[in-house]
Protein backbone atom coordinates (compact mmCIF):
# COMPACT_ATOMS: atom_id res chain seq x y z
CA UNK A 1 0.00 0.00 0.00
CA UNK A 2 2.85 2.31 0.14
CA UNK A 3 2.75 2.59 -3.18
CA UNK A 4 -0.90 3.82 -3.39
CA UNK A 5 0.21 6.31 -1.29
CA UNK A 6 2.97 7.23 -3.28
CA UNK A 7 1.10 8.22 -5.72
CA UNK A 8 -1.53 9.68 -4.17
CA UNK A 9 0.90 11.92 -2.26
CA UNK A 10 0.79 14.72 -5.71
CA UNK A 11 -3.00 14.94 -5.23
CA UNK A 12 -2.90 15.04 -1.06
CA UNK A 13 -4.34 18.64 -1.12
CA UNK A 14 -7.20 17.88 -3.50
CA UNK A 15 -7.89 14.58 -1.49
CA UNK A 16 -8.00 16.19 2.17
CA UNK A 17 -10.74 19.22 -0.13
CA UNK A 18 -12.89 16.32 -1.52
CA UNK A 19 -12.77 14.60 1.65
CA UNK A 20 -14.45 17.88 3.43
CA UNK A 21 -16.97 18.66 0.97
CA UNK A 22 -17.81 14.71 1.59
CA UNK A 23 -18.07 15.17 5.49
CA UNK A 24 -19.92 18.43 4.97
CA UNK A 25 -22.73 16.30 3.06
CA UNK A 26 -22.74 13.70 4.96
CA UNK A 27 -23.26 15.49 8.04
CA UNK A 28 -25.63 17.71 6.54
CA UNK A 29 -27.78 14.17 5.87
CA UNK A 30 -27.77 13.54 9.74
CA UNK A 31 -29.84 16.21 9.99
CA UNK A 32 -32.89 15.46 8.27
CA UNK A 33 -34.62 12.24 10.69
CA UNK A 34 -33.49 14.82 13.72
CA UNK A 35 -35.68 17.54 11.30
CA UNK A 36 -38.39 14.50 11.06
CA UNK A 37 -38.82 13.86 14.83
CA UNK A 38 -39.04 17.96 15.69
CA UNK A 39 -42.09 18.09 13.34
CA UNK A 40 -43.94 14.77 14.43
CA UNK A 41 -43.25 15.49 18.17
CA UNK A 42 -43.64 19.50 18.79
CA UNK A 43 -45.25 21.13 15.59
CA UNK A 44 -47.85 19.07 14.65
CA UNK A 45 -48.97 17.67 18.05
CA UNK A 46 -49.41 22.12 18.68
CA UNK A 47 -50.88 22.98 15.15
CA UNK A 48 -47.90 24.81 14.27
CA UNK A 49 -48.04 24.95 10.75
CA UNK A 50 -45.94 27.77 10.60
CA UNK A 51 -43.01 25.99 12.00
CA UNK A 52 -43.64 22.60 9.88
CA UNK A 53 -43.38 24.60 6.67
CA UNK A 54 -40.32 25.89 7.90
CA UNK A 55 -38.84 22.93 9.24
CA UNK A 56 -39.86 21.06 5.67
CA UNK A 57 -38.06 24.27 4.02
CA UNK A 58 -35.12 23.11 6.02
CA UNK A 59 -34.97 19.48 5.42
CA UNK A 60 -35.49 20.48 1.43
CA UNK A 61 -32.76 22.95 1.87
CA UNK A 62 -30.43 19.84 3.78
CA UNK A 63 -30.88 17.19 1.32
CA UNK A 64 -30.04 19.39 -2.19
CA UNK A 65 -26.78 20.37 -0.08
CA UNK A 66 -26.05 16.64 0.38
CA UNK A 67 -27.17 15.67 -2.89
CA UNK A 68 -24.95 18.90 -3.88
CA UNK A 69 -22.04 18.28 -1.63
CA UNK A 70 -22.27 14.13 -2.48
CA UNK A 71 -22.13 15.27 -6.62
CA UNK A 72 -19.35 17.55 -6.50
CA UNK A 73 -17.25 15.43 -3.99
CA UNK A 74 -17.84 12.20 -6.59
CA UNK A 75 -17.03 14.41 -9.31
CA UNK A 76 -13.45 15.06 -7.52
CA UNK A 77 -13.19 11.49 -6.47
CA UNK A 78 -13.20 10.08 -10.27
CA UNK A 79 -11.17 12.77 -11.34
CA UNK A 80 -8.30 12.02 -9.03
CA UNK A 81 -8.47 8.41 -9.63
CA UNK A 82 -8.15 8.82 -13.03
CA UNK A 83 -4.88 10.93 -12.86
CA UNK A 84 -3.82 8.50 -10.19
CA UNK A 85 -3.93 5.36 -12.71
CA UNK A 86 -2.98 7.21 -15.55
CA UNK A 87 0.30 8.03 -13.53
CA UNK A 88 0.60 4.84 -12.23
CA UNK A 89 0.21 2.40 -15.25
CA UNK A 90 2.69 4.57 -17.29
CA UNK A 91 5.11 4.39 -14.51
CA UNK A 92 4.50 0.81 -14.48
CA UNK A 93 4.70 0.29 -18.07
CA UNK A 94 7.52 2.53 -18.29
CA UNK A 95 9.62 -0.25 -15.57
CA UNK A 96 8.16 -3.22 -17.26
CA UNK A 97 9.80 -1.92 -20.45
CA UNK A 98 13.24 -1.52 -18.22
CA UNK A 99 13.08 -4.59 -16.97
CA UNK A 100 16.05 -6.96 -18.14
CA UNK A 101 15.15 -10.20 -20.08
CA UNK A 102 15.75 -12.13 -17.04
CA UNK A 103 13.29 -10.39 -15.42
CA UNK A 104 10.53 -10.42 -17.54
CA UNK A 105 11.82 -14.40 -18.28
CA UNK A 106 11.01 -14.75 -14.08
CA UNK A 107 7.97 -12.29 -14.63
CA UNK A 108 6.66 -13.48 -17.63
CA UNK A 109 4.82 -11.58 -20.08
CA UNK A 110 1.21 -12.97 -19.30
CA UNK A 111 1.67 -11.55 -15.53
CA UNK A 112 3.11 -8.13 -17.16
CA UNK A 113 0.12 -8.01 -19.42
CA UNK A 114 -2.21 -8.92 -16.40
CA UNK A 115 -0.81 -6.24 -13.72
CA UNK A 116 -0.53 -3.79 -16.16
CA UNK A 117 -4.18 -3.82 -17.15
CA UNK A 118 -6.78 -5.60 -14.37
CA UNK A 119 -4.51 -5.14 -11.41
CA UNK A 120 -4.32 -1.34 -12.11
CA UNK A 121 -8.18 -1.49 -13.27
CA UNK A 122 -8.75 -3.03 -9.18
CA UNK A 123 -6.41 -0.83 -7.78
CA UNK A 124 -8.73 2.19 -9.75
CA UNK A 125 -11.53 1.02 -8.46
CA UNK A 126 -10.21 0.54 -4.75
CA UNK A 127 -9.04 4.37 -4.44
CA UNK A 128 -11.90 5.69 -6.11
CA UNK A 129 -14.83 3.63 -3.51
CA UNK A 130 -12.41 4.47 -0.97
CA UNK A 131 -12.81 8.48 -1.44
CA UNK A 132 -16.37 7.69 -2.16
CA UNK A 133 -17.74 5.43 0.61
CA UNK A 134 -14.26 5.77 3.09
CA UNK A 135 -15.34 9.13 4.81
CA UNK A 136 -19.35 9.08 4.15
CA UNK A 137 -19.80 5.24 5.48
CA UNK A 138 -17.91 5.86 8.66
CA UNK A 139 -19.16 9.59 8.92
CA UNK A 140 -22.84 7.92 8.88
CA UNK A 141 -21.96 5.20 11.11
CA UNK A 142 -20.54 6.76 13.77
CA UNK A 143 -22.49 10.32 13.51
CA UNK A 144 -25.78 8.01 13.07
CA UNK A 145 -24.85 6.14 16.50
CA UNK A 146 -23.96 9.25 18.14
CA UNK A 147 -27.28 11.10 17.48
CA UNK A 148 -29.07 7.81 18.33
CA UNK A 149 -27.84 8.36 21.20
CA UNK A 150 -28.99 11.63 22.47
CA UNK A 151 -32.31 10.26 20.94
CA UNK A 152 -33.05 7.29 22.74
CA UNK A 153 -29.83 5.71 24.57
CA UNK A 154 -31.79 2.60 25.31
CA UNK A 155 -33.03 1.56 22.05
CA UNK A 156 -29.06 2.43 20.53
CA UNK A 157 -27.37 0.09 23.29
CA UNK A 158 -28.77 -2.88 21.01
CA UNK A 159 -27.45 -1.02 17.92
CA UNK A 160 -24.18 -0.92 20.13
CA UNK A 161 -24.10 -4.68 20.77
CA UNK A 162 -24.11 -5.79 17.18
CA UNK A 163 -21.20 -3.89 16.40
CA UNK A 164 -18.23 -6.19 18.19
CA UNK A 165 -19.98 -9.05 16.06
CA UNK A 166 -19.95 -7.67 12.91
CA UNK A 167 -16.56 -5.84 12.96
CA UNK A 168 -15.20 -9.11 13.97
CA UNK A 169 -16.50 -10.83 10.93
CA UNK A 170 -15.79 -7.84 8.48
CA UNK A 171 -12.26 -8.42 9.45
CA UNK A 172 -11.69 -12.50 8.85
CA UNK A 173 -13.40 -11.32 6.09
CA UNK A 174 -10.73 -9.52 5.13
CA UNK A 175 -7.95 -11.52 6.12
CA UNK A 176 -8.84 -14.19 3.94
CA UNK A 177 -10.03 -12.13 1.10
CA UNK A 178 -6.39 -10.28 0.26
CA UNK A 179 -4.25 -14.15 -0.91
CA UNK A 180 -7.49 -15.41 -1.92
CA UNK A 181 -7.51 -12.65 -4.59
CA UNK A 182 -3.50 -12.59 -5.19
CA UNK A 183 -4.60 -16.59 -6.08
CA UNK A 184 -7.39 -15.01 -9.01
CA UNK A 185 -4.80 -12.79 -10.13
CA UNK A 186 -2.36 -15.41 -10.72
CA UNK A 187 -4.98 -17.76 -12.35
CA UNK A 188 -6.09 -14.96 -14.76
CA UNK A 189 -2.24 -14.30 -15.57
CA UNK A 190 -2.48 -18.36 -16.81
CA UNK A 191 -5.60 -17.24 -18.42
CA UNK A 192 -3.92 -14.17 -20.46
CA UNK A 193 -1.24 -16.45 -21.14
CA UNK A 194 -2.88 -19.49 -22.65
CA UNK A 195 -4.92 -16.84 -24.60
CA UNK A 196 -1.64 -15.35 -26.20
CA UNK A 197 -0.45 -18.87 -26.87
CA UNK A 198 -3.60 -19.63 -28.76
CA UNK A 199 -3.59 -16.33 -30.96
CA UNK A 200 -0.03 -16.56 -31.77
CA UNK A 201 -0.54 -19.86 -32.83
CA UNK A 202 -4.01 -20.06 -34.29
CA UNK A 203 -2.78 -21.18 -37.64
CA UNK A 204 -0.63 -23.66 -36.75
CA UNK A 205 -3.41 -24.91 -34.38
CA UNK A 206 -5.59 -25.25 -37.10
CA UNK A 207 -3.86 -26.35 -39.29
CA UNK A 208 -2.92 -29.77 -37.21
CA UNK A 209 -6.13 -30.21 -35.95
CA UNK A 210 -5.39 -29.68 -32.39
CA UNK A 211 -8.75 -26.60 -32.48
CA UNK A 212 -10.38 -29.23 -29.91
CA UNK A 213 -7.47 -30.33 -27.90
CA UNK A 214 -6.98 -26.28 -27.49
CA UNK A 215 -9.97 -25.68 -26.46
CA UNK A 216 -10.30 -28.30 -24.04
CA UNK A 217 -6.93 -26.95 -22.76
CA UNK A 218 -8.71 -23.57 -22.00
CA UNK A 219 -11.52 -24.87 -20.56
CA UNK A 220 -9.13 -26.49 -17.66
CA UNK A 221 -7.32 -23.00 -17.15
CA UNK A 222 -11.01 -21.33 -17.32
CA UNK A 223 -11.91 -23.93 -14.76
CA UNK A 224 -9.35 -22.65 -12.92
CA UNK A 225 -9.63 -19.54 -12.69
CA UNK A 226 -13.55 -20.08 -12.17
CA UNK A 227 -13.10 -22.12 -9.16
CA UNK A 228 -10.65 -19.82 -7.54
CA UNK A 229 -13.47 -16.75 -7.96
CA UNK A 230 -15.81 -18.64 -6.79
CA UNK A 231 -13.64 -19.99 -3.57
CA UNK A 232 -13.02 -15.82 -3.16
CA UNK A 233 -16.69 -14.64 -3.79
CA UNK A 234 -18.34 -17.10 -1.64
CA UNK A 235 -15.47 -15.60 0.99
CA UNK A 236 -16.39 -12.03 0.75
CA UNK A 237 -20.49 -12.75 -0.02
CA UNK A 238 -20.67 -14.38 3.30
CA UNK A 239 -20.20 -10.92 4.68
CA UNK A 240 -23.08 -9.51 3.62
CA UNK A 241 -25.86 -12.05 4.78
CA UNK A 242 -24.10 -12.19 8.21
CA UNK A 243 -24.10 -8.09 8.68
CA UNK A 244 -27.75 -8.29 7.15
CA UNK A 245 -28.70 -10.88 9.45
CA UNK A 246 -27.00 -9.30 12.84
CA UNK A 247 -28.61 -5.63 11.91
CA UNK A 248 -32.51 -7.32 10.63
CA UNK A 249 -32.18 -8.87 14.63
CA UNK A 250 -31.39 -5.73 15.80
CA UNK A 251 -33.65 -3.92 13.74
CA UNK A 252 -36.54 -6.10 14.69
CA UNK A 253 -35.91 -5.68 18.49
CA UNK A 254 -35.58 -2.18 18.01
CA UNK A 255 -39.00 -2.20 17.08
CA UNK A 256 -40.18 -4.35 19.38
CA UNK A 257 -38.36 -2.14 22.38
CA UNK A 258 -39.35 1.06 20.79
CA UNK A 259 -43.66 -0.39 20.65
CA UNK A 260 -43.33 -0.73 24.07
CA UNK A 261 -41.53 2.21 25.22
CA UNK A 262 -44.60 4.18 23.23
CA UNK A 263 -46.68 2.43 25.01
CA UNK A 264 -45.64 3.08 28.53
CA UNK A 265 -44.85 6.57 27.08
CA UNK A 266 -41.29 6.39 28.31
CA UNK A 267 -40.59 7.69 24.51
CA UNK A 268 -42.55 9.77 21.60
CA UNK A 269 -43.64 8.55 18.41
CA UNK A 270 -41.45 11.42 16.26
CA UNK A 271 -38.92 10.06 18.08
CA UNK A 272 -39.29 6.31 17.47
CA UNK A 273 -39.53 7.35 13.44
CA UNK A 274 -36.11 9.49 13.64
CA UNK A 275 -34.63 6.94 15.71
CA UNK A 276 -35.40 3.78 13.00
CA UNK A 277 -34.51 5.87 10.52
CA UNK A 278 -30.80 6.72 12.01
CA UNK A 279 -31.15 2.78 12.55
CA UNK A 280 -31.48 2.59 8.95
CA UNK A 281 -28.59 4.86 7.98
CA UNK A 282 -26.78 2.50 9.90
CA UNK A 283 -27.50 -0.34 8.46
CA UNK A 284 -26.95 1.44 4.93
CA UNK A 285 -23.23 2.49 6.34
CA UNK A 286 -22.45 -1.19 7.74
CA UNK A 287 -23.30 -2.44 4.36
CA UNK A 288 -20.97 0.00 2.63
CA UNK A 289 -17.94 -0.93 4.98
CA UNK A 290 -18.65 -4.47 4.15
CA UNK A 291 -18.56 -3.85 0.35
CA UNK A 292 -15.43 -1.11 1.08
CA UNK A 293 -13.49 -4.42 3.14
CA UNK A 294 -14.35 -6.59 -0.74
CA UNK A 295 -12.72 -3.58 -2.77
CA UNK A 296 -9.79 -3.35 -0.21
CA UNK A 297 -9.51 -6.93 -0.37
CA UNK A 298 -8.94 -7.17 -4.41
CA UNK A 299 -6.94 -3.60 -4.95
CA UNK A 300 -4.54 -4.68 -1.96
CA UNK A 301 -3.71 -8.27 -3.42
CA UNK A 302 -3.19 -5.81 -7.24
CA UNK A 303 -1.41 -2.79 -5.33
CA UNK A 304 1.25 -5.61 -3.76
CA UNK A 305 1.87 -7.65 -7.11
CA UNK A 306 2.13 -3.89 -9.41
CA UNK A 307 4.81 -3.08 -6.14
CA UNK A 308 6.71 -5.98 -7.33
CA UNK A 309 7.32 -5.00 -10.49
CA UNK A 310 8.31 -1.20 -9.35
CA UNK A 311 10.31 -2.87 -6.40
CA UNK A 312 12.27 -4.61 -9.20
CA UNK A 313 16.04 -3.48 -8.97
CA UNK A 314 17.63 -2.79 -12.11
CA UNK A 315 18.92 -5.93 -13.07
CA UNK A 316 22.03 -4.59 -15.58
CA UNK A 317 23.67 -1.81 -13.97
CA UNK A 318 26.01 0.63 -15.97
CA UNK A 319 29.37 -0.28 -14.37
CA UNK A 320 32.21 2.44 -14.72
CA UNK A 321 35.17 1.00 -16.34
CA UNK A 322 38.08 2.44 -18.38
CA UNK A 323 38.39 2.11 -22.12
CA UNK A 324 40.98 -0.47 -23.22
CA UNK A 325 43.23 0.83 -26.48
CA UNK A 326 41.76 -2.10 -29.15
CA UNK A 327 41.81 -2.05 -32.77
CA UNK A 328 38.86 -4.57 -32.17
CA UNK A 329 35.09 -3.65 -32.83
CA UNK A 330 33.36 -6.41 -31.28
CA UNK A 331 35.59 -8.55 -29.51
CA UNK A 332 34.60 -11.49 -26.72
CA UNK A 333 36.64 -13.09 -24.19
CA UNK A 334 36.28 -16.69 -22.74
CA UNK A 335 32.11 -15.76 -22.45
CA UNK A 336 29.80 -18.08 -20.75
CA UNK A 337 26.03 -18.04 -19.61
CA UNK A 338 23.90 -19.88 -18.88
CA UNK A 339 19.84 -19.32 -18.87
CA UNK A 340 18.78 -20.96 -15.31
CA UNK A 341 22.21 -20.52 -13.83
CA UNK A 342 23.07 -24.51 -13.65
CA UNK A 343 24.15 -25.75 -17.38
CA UNK A 344 25.98 -23.41 -19.50
CA UNK A 345 24.21 -22.95 -22.85
CA UNK A 346 27.29 -21.08 -23.77
CA UNK A 347 30.75 -21.65 -22.86
CA UNK A 348 34.33 -20.76 -23.86
CA UNK A 349 33.20 -18.26 -26.31
CA UNK A 350 36.16 -15.83 -28.13
CA UNK A 351 36.47 -14.06 -31.33
CA UNK A 352 37.36 -10.25 -32.16
CA UNK A 353 36.08 -8.30 -35.31
CA UNK A 354 37.65 -5.49 -36.72
CA UNK A 355 35.62 -2.33 -37.75
CA UNK A 356 33.88 -3.12 -41.51
CA UNK A 357 34.68 -7.30 -40.70
CA UNK A 358 31.91 -9.66 -41.53
CA UNK A 359 31.31 -12.87 -39.29
CA UNK A 360 29.30 -15.56 -39.86
CA UNK A 361 27.69 -17.96 -37.04
CA UNK A 362 26.48 -21.18 -38.41
CA UNK A 363 25.16 -24.50 -36.37
CA UNK A 364 22.60 -26.87 -35.78
CA UNK A 365 19.53 -25.25 -33.56
CA UNK A 366 19.69 -24.77 -30.08
CA UNK A 367 23.76 -24.52 -30.19
CA UNK A 368 23.66 -20.84 -28.74
CA UNK A 369 23.80 -18.63 -31.91
CA UNK A 370 21.17 -16.33 -30.99
CA UNK A 371 22.08 -16.35 -27.49
CA UNK A 372 25.46 -14.60 -28.61
CA UNK A 373 23.65 -11.70 -30.21
CA UNK A 374 21.19 -11.24 -27.01
CA UNK A 375 24.74 -11.24 -24.80
CA UNK A 376 26.06 -8.68 -27.03
CA UNK A 377 23.06 -6.29 -27.07
CA UNK A 378 23.34 -6.64 -23.12
CA UNK A 379 19.62 -8.01 -22.88
CA UNK A 380 21.47 -11.15 -20.11
CA UNK A 381 25.08 -10.07 -18.61
CA UNK A 382 27.49 -12.88 -19.30
CA UNK A 383 27.95 -15.07 -15.94
CA UNK A 384 32.19 -15.14 -16.97
CA UNK A 385 34.44 -13.38 -19.63
CA UNK A 386 33.62 -9.85 -20.93
CA UNK A 387 32.26 -8.52 -24.11
CA UNK A 388 34.13 -5.49 -25.18
CA UNK A 389 32.70 -3.25 -28.06
CA UNK A 390 35.78 -0.23 -29.46
CA UNK A 391 37.62 -1.41 -26.62
CA UNK A 392 35.01 -0.58 -24.00
CA UNK A 393 33.29 -3.39 -21.88
CA UNK A 394 29.63 -3.24 -22.47
CA UNK A 395 28.35 -2.95 -18.81
CA UNK A 396 30.19 0.71 -18.78
CA UNK A 397 27.83 1.45 -21.99
CA UNK A 398 24.51 3.19 -21.75
CA UNK A 399 21.78 2.10 -23.22
CA UNK A 400 21.67 5.11 -25.63
CA UNK A 401 25.56 4.78 -26.36
CA UNK A 402 25.02 0.63 -27.15
CA UNK A 403 21.42 0.75 -28.95
CA UNK A 404 22.63 3.72 -31.40
CA UNK A 405 25.66 1.74 -32.89
CA UNK A 406 23.40 -1.54 -33.95
CA UNK A 407 20.64 -2.15 -36.12
CA UNK A 408 19.39 -5.92 -35.29
CA UNK A 409 16.98 -7.88 -36.79
CA UNK A 410 15.99 -10.95 -34.38
CA UNK A 411 14.72 -14.44 -35.44
CA UNK A 412 11.28 -13.43 -34.26
CA UNK A 413 11.11 -10.20 -35.01
CA UNK A 414 7.24 -7.92 -35.28
CA UNK A 415 5.80 -5.68 -37.34
CA UNK A 416 3.36 -3.05 -36.17
CA UNK A 417 -0.37 -2.28 -36.98
CA UNK A 418 0.88 1.17 -38.93
CA UNK A 419 2.32 2.00 -42.07
CA UNK A 420 5.52 0.77 -43.78
CA UNK A 421 6.93 4.25 -43.23
CA UNK A 422 6.15 3.96 -39.24
CA UNK A 423 7.72 0.35 -39.53
CA UNK A 424 11.00 1.21 -41.11
CA UNK A 425 10.75 4.66 -39.18
CA UNK A 426 10.42 3.27 -35.74
CA UNK A 427 9.71 6.73 -33.78
CA UNK A 428 14.05 7.37 -34.71
CA UNK A 429 14.83 10.97 -36.43
CA UNK A 430 14.99 9.04 -39.99
CA UNK A 431 15.24 11.37 -43.45
CA UNK A 432 13.29 9.86 -46.06
CA UNK A 433 15.92 9.59 -48.76
CA UNK A 434 17.67 7.46 -45.92
CA UNK A 435 14.99 5.49 -45.63
CA UNK A 436 14.45 4.64 -49.37
CA UNK A 437 17.91 3.83 -49.59
CA UNK A 438 17.46 0.86 -46.84
CA UNK A 439 14.43 0.05 -48.77
CA UNK A 440 16.15 -0.59 -51.96
CA UNK A 441 19.41 -1.84 -50.13
CA UNK A 442 16.45 -4.62 -49.15
CA UNK A 443 15.59 -5.49 -51.51
CA UNK A 444 11.96 -4.46 -50.79
CA UNK A 445 11.01 -3.11 -53.92
CA UNK A 446 7.45 -4.53 -53.70
CA UNK A 447 6.64 -1.81 -50.88
CA UNK A 448 6.23 0.76 -54.03
CA UNK A 449 3.99 -1.63 -56.02
CA UNK A 450 1.42 -1.30 -52.79
CA UNK A 451 -1.06 1.05 -52.71
CA UNK A 452 0.27 4.15 -50.97
CA UNK A 453 3.85 2.47 -51.09
CA UNK A 454 5.67 3.38 -47.86
CA UNK A 455 2.11 4.73 -46.67
CA UNK A 456 0.56 1.25 -47.13
CA UNK A 457 -1.30 0.19 -43.53
CA UNK A 458 0.01 -3.45 -42.52
CA UNK A 459 -2.51 -5.14 -40.29
CA UNK A 460 -1.43 -6.42 -36.45
CA UNK A 461 2.32 -8.35 -37.15
CA UNK A 462 2.22 -7.74 -40.54
CA UNK A 463 0.10 -10.44 -41.66
CA UNK A 464 -1.39 -9.07 -44.55
CA UNK A 465 2.67 -9.40 -46.04
CA UNK A 466 4.17 -13.00 -46.98
CA UNK A 467 6.76 -13.96 -44.92
CA UNK A 468 9.79 -12.84 -47.09
CA UNK A 469 7.88 -9.87 -47.49
CA UNK A 470 8.06 -8.65 -43.24
CA UNK A 471 11.79 -9.92 -43.29
CA UNK A 472 12.62 -7.16 -45.63
CA UNK A 473 10.72 -4.59 -44.29
CA UNK A 474 12.73 -5.55 -40.78
CA UNK A 475 15.63 -5.60 -42.65
CA UNK A 476 15.14 -1.84 -43.89
CA UNK A 477 14.17 -0.84 -40.32
CA UNK A 478 17.34 -1.85 -38.88
CA UNK A 479 19.35 -0.06 -42.17
CA UNK A 480 17.82 2.91 -41.81
CA UNK A 481 20.00 5.03 -39.35
CA UNK A 482 22.92 3.44 -41.32
CA UNK A 483 24.38 1.09 -38.20
CA UNK A 484 28.13 1.08 -37.37
CA UNK A 485 27.60 -2.79 -36.27
CA UNK A 486 24.49 -4.59 -37.90
CA UNK A 487 23.43 -8.11 -36.03
CA UNK A 488 21.42 -10.54 -38.55
CA UNK A 489 19.51 -13.52 -36.60
CA UNK A 490 18.27 -15.67 -39.41
CA UNK A 491 16.10 -12.68 -41.58
CA UNK A 492 16.75 -14.07 -44.67
CA UNK A 493 15.21 -17.91 -43.92
CA UNK A 494 11.96 -17.33 -46.01
CA UNK A 495 13.68 -15.36 -49.01
CA UNK A 496 14.39 -17.10 -52.44
CA UNK A 497 18.16 -17.61 -53.00
CA UNK A 498 18.47 -15.59 -55.71
CA UNK A 499 16.80 -12.35 -53.39
CA UNK A 500 19.17 -13.69 -50.63
CA UNK A 501 22.33 -13.02 -53.05
CA UNK A 502 21.40 -9.87 -54.12
CA UNK A 503 20.67 -8.93 -50.47
CA UNK A 504 24.44 -9.70 -49.19
CA UNK A 505 25.53 -7.58 -52.54
CA UNK A 506 24.04 -5.08 -51.51
CA UNK A 507 24.59 -4.74 -47.81
CA UNK A 508 28.65 -5.41 -49.31
CA UNK A 509 28.39 -2.54 -51.36
CA UNK A 510 26.29 -0.15 -49.08
CA UNK A 511 26.93 -1.07 -46.00
CA UNK A 512 30.95 -2.32 -46.13
CA UNK A 513 31.83 -0.11 -43.05
CA UNK A 514 29.48 -1.44 -40.73
CA UNK A 515 30.58 -4.44 -38.78
CA UNK A 516 28.35 -7.20 -39.50
CA UNK A 517 27.34 -10.92 -37.74
CA UNK A 518 24.95 -13.06 -39.23
CA UNK A 519 23.55 -15.82 -37.88
CA UNK A 520 21.97 -18.63 -40.55
CA UNK A 521 21.16 -21.67 -41.18
CA UNK A 522 22.35 -21.57 -44.76
CA UNK A 523 26.20 -22.04 -45.80
CA UNK A 524 25.45 -20.00 -48.78
CA UNK A 525 24.67 -17.17 -46.53
CA UNK A 526 27.87 -17.07 -44.37
CA UNK A 527 30.53 -18.82 -46.79
CA UNK A 528 31.63 -15.21 -48.07
CA UNK A 529 31.94 -13.88 -44.69
CA UNK A 530 35.42 -12.89 -42.86
CA UNK A 531 35.16 -14.92 -40.24
CA UNK A 532 32.88 -17.83 -39.86
CA UNK A 533 32.08 -19.61 -36.49
CA UNK A 534 30.77 -22.99 -36.32
CA UNK A 535 28.77 -23.72 -33.14
CA UNK A 536 27.54 -26.74 -31.50
CA UNK A 537 26.13 -27.63 -28.04
CA UNK A 538 27.35 -23.63 -26.85
CA UNK A 539 30.83 -24.41 -27.92
CA UNK A 540 32.86 -22.90 -30.79
CA UNK A 541 34.07 -26.23 -32.78
CA UNK A 542 35.41 -24.58 -35.79
CA UNK A 543 36.46 -21.10 -36.73
CA UNK A 544 38.06 -19.38 -40.13
CA UNK A 545 37.33 -18.53 -43.70
CA UNK A 546 35.32 -20.84 -45.69
CA UNK A 547 38.43 -22.80 -47.20
CA UNK A 548 39.98 -23.22 -44.18
CA UNK A 549 36.97 -24.69 -42.38
CA UNK A 550 36.49 -27.02 -45.29
CA UNK A 551 39.46 -28.67 -44.45
CA UNK A 552 39.74 -28.01 -40.45
CA UNK A 553 35.75 -28.63 -39.45
CA UNK A 554 34.05 -31.70 -40.29
CA UNK A 555 30.47 -30.80 -39.51
CA UNK A 556 30.89 -27.70 -41.54
CA UNK A 557 31.98 -29.67 -44.59
CA UNK A 558 28.94 -32.18 -43.67
CA UNK A 559 26.97 -28.97 -44.18
CA UNK A 560 28.17 -27.62 -47.37
CA UNK A 561 27.78 -31.48 -48.44
CA UNK A 562 23.91 -31.62 -48.02
CA UNK A 563 23.17 -27.84 -48.80
CA UNK A 564 25.61 -27.23 -51.84
CA UNK A 565 26.42 -30.71 -52.83
CA UNK A 566 29.88 -32.48 -53.72
CA UNK A 567 30.95 -30.77 -56.96
CA UNK A 568 30.29 -27.23 -55.06
CA UNK A 569 32.86 -28.45 -52.76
Amino acid sequence: MRTIGRYLKPYAVRVCFQLLVKLGGTVVELFLPSMLSIILDEYVPAGNMRGVWLTGAAMVLCALLAWLGNVCANRMSTNISRRFTLNLRRDLFRHVTDLSAAQRDAVTDASLVSRLTSDTYNVHNMVDRMQRLGVRAPILLLGGILVSLSLEPVLTLVLICTLPLLAITIIISSKKGVPLFTRVQEGQDSMVRKIQENMAGARVIRALSRTEYEQQDFARVNEDLSQRQRTADLTMAAVSPIVNFVLNTGLAVVVLVGAWRVHTGATLPGTIIAFLSYFTIILNSLLMISRLFVMYSKGSASARRIAEILAMPEDLPRRESPAQPSENHVEFRSVRFSYNKTTDNVQDITFSLRHGETLGIIGPTGSGKSTLLKLLLRQYDPDGGSILLDGRPLSSLTPTELYSRVGVVFQNDFLMADSIRENIRFGRDVAEDAMLSAVDCAQAGFIHQKEGGMDFMLNVKGRNLSGGQQQRVLIARSLAADPRLLLLDDCSSALDFRTDRALRHALRERHGEATTILVAQRVSAVMAADHILVMDNGRIIGQGRHDELLTSCPMYRQLCQLQLGGDAL
